[in-house]
């Protein structure tokens, strides 16, 4: 005679287990934001330096999916050797667009207009891809965040 056994569900968990797994999926995606703006403003120095007031490097920031700016104004850090003038302090307003539902990201970058030109350069410029190089070259840093925030 075979044993028997009855298994009943009292729970469905699976909505809790759901938003648990977004909210460690956020957590990750701060912790990435946090990482890859540093890792980008210290890219923008390397050579080709675009650095002159320190402007576009302080822009730099992240923000999640559907949220503002982690970082809501930004500033020069002295006078162009250019001009002579401290470029005015600048703010950021808005959110990022919400991803659909399941989804989730973080966007990193900067306010300035001519970030893009400094990034992939002109006909007189060679490009400094600091945002690029900063995600590229630490991909092994962005895995551990990931790995260390979803398990």
């Amino acid at each position: 005679m075979a044993d028997s056994f009855e298994i009943k569900i009292a729970a469905d968990n699976i909505e809790q287990a759901k938003q648990e797994i977004q909210q460690r999926a956020r957590k990750a995606l701060t912790a990435i934001g946090i990482q890859v703006s540093s890792l980008a403003r210290t890219e923008i120095q390397k050579s080709p330096s675009r650095i002159d007031t320190g402007l576009l490097r302080n822009s730099i920031t992240y923000a999640l999916d559907g949220e503002g700016t982690a970082i809501s104004s930004y500033s020069a850090d002295k006078a162009s050797r250019y001009s002579g003038k401290t470029p005015p302090s600048e703010s950021y307003s808005g959110t990022t667009p919400k991803e659909p539902e399941g989804r989730q990201a973080v966007y990193i970058g900067s306010g300035t207009s001519y970030a893009i030109y400094v990034h992939e350069g002109t006909d007189r410029m060679s490009p400094n891809r600091f945002l690029k190089n900063a995600v590229e070259n630490n991909q092994g840093e962005i895995i551990s965040i990931i790995k260390q925030e979803l398990t």
